[in-house]
């Protein structure tokens, strides 16, 4: 484990031991935390150009809603291929049409049984010891207040009201277990950078969702939430990265990519927001993590979301 950050960049998976996804379902080690590389400096980073070797993976216009201009390359090791796929036979043409829509994932043969028929809220937890024991895969979502969580977790299951959506943020104080399918779990957790709330409130939501990451033994997935119509926000990079550190599985979901800001007002648009939060985060990992852009109002990412999940349950239910 010491000298994981001395690891080749490799494209295929690595697994550790212990339970399957406990540590990570993709090549997302992280770096030892640098003192010289403070948060202020990956800002300052952005106004850099990265320069790849690898030929660009160019994604078709029709597998985003938005401008054809916006479009970039993804480059082959900034793709998340899942384990038990290999890419090494494909060309850059018919890899490209591997990868799903708004996302750098590649679609693998364990992405099946992904619509969503029947979804039920079961129980909400203060400790992870009052969690669910049937043993059932589950998936996180965590994400900053007013991030709209639950607007997605709604949008993916397509029940308006499964989970309440507030103006208020924080209003999300416990862990929320919904079964889908009766075969595996949501988990809506507490929102976390909710200023207006109790300090005490704060550390009990902080404490028990950290000890849920680190010892729910049937989470396959924690899915971070990121606002794609605002710049990047310290917390939530903070957030990346403790996940990484700690070796939680983690997807990045960038919510709300239909809010389109007008250049001559400064603001930038989502995709842009979106390829920036990557820029920061890529110091912290040897990686980069799986991302998927999504909207709960348009639900663009909805069905992309629900095939990414069901390639990593069904992998970690095989093994």
């Amino acid at each position: 484990m010491v000298i994981l950050h001395q690891l080749p960049r490799l494209h295929s998976s690595i697994f550790l031991t212990k339970t399957p996804f406990l540590y990570t379902h993709f090549n997302l080690l992280p770096k030892p935390k640098l003192p010289t590389k403070t948060t202020s400096t990956l800002f300052s980073a952005l106004n850099s150009t990265l320069s790849t070797t690898s030929e660009p993976i160019p994604i078709p216009a029709h597998n985003l809603d938005i401008p054809e201009e916006t479009h970039v390359p993804i480059s082959i090791e900034k793709l998340f291929v899942p384990p038990d796929t290999d890419v090494s036979s494909d060309t850059a043409a018919s890899l490209s049409t591997r990868i799903l829509k708004g996302s750098n994932i590649v679609l693998s043969k364990y992405a099946r049984d992904a619509q969503v028929s029947q979804a039920d809220f079961v129980k909400s937890s203060v400790d992870t010891q009052a969690c669910p024991s049937d043993g059932l895969p589950e998936f996180a979502l965590v994400g900053r207040s007013n991030v709209g969580k639950s607007s997605l977790l709604n949008s993916i299951v397509r029940r308006k009201k499964l989970a309440l959506t507030s103006k208020k943020p924080g209003k999300t104080q416990c862990i929320n277990h919904f079964r889908i399918n009766d075969s595996w779990y949501l988990v809506d957790l507490p929102g976390y950078g909710y200023a207006a709330a109790p300090h005490e409130l704060r550390i009990d939501w902080e404490k028990f969702t950290k000890d849920y990451f680190l010892n729910r033994s049937t989470l396959v997935s924690v899915f971070l939430l990121i606002d794609a119509s605002i710049p990047a926000k310290k917390i939530d990079l903070e957030y990346a990265s403790w996940l990484g550190e700690n070796q939680v599985p983690m997807t990045l979901v960038f919510t709300k990519c239909d809010k389109r800001k007008k250049r001559k007002n400064g603001g930038k648009r989502p995709e842009e927001n979106v390829n920036d939060f990557q820029e920061l985060i890529r110091g912290f990992f040897q990686t980069a993590p799986p991302w998927i852009m999504t909207s709960s109002v348009t639900n663009q990412g909805r069905d992309e979301i629900l095939l990414h999940m069901a390639q990593l349950r069904n992998y970690w239910l095989k093994h």
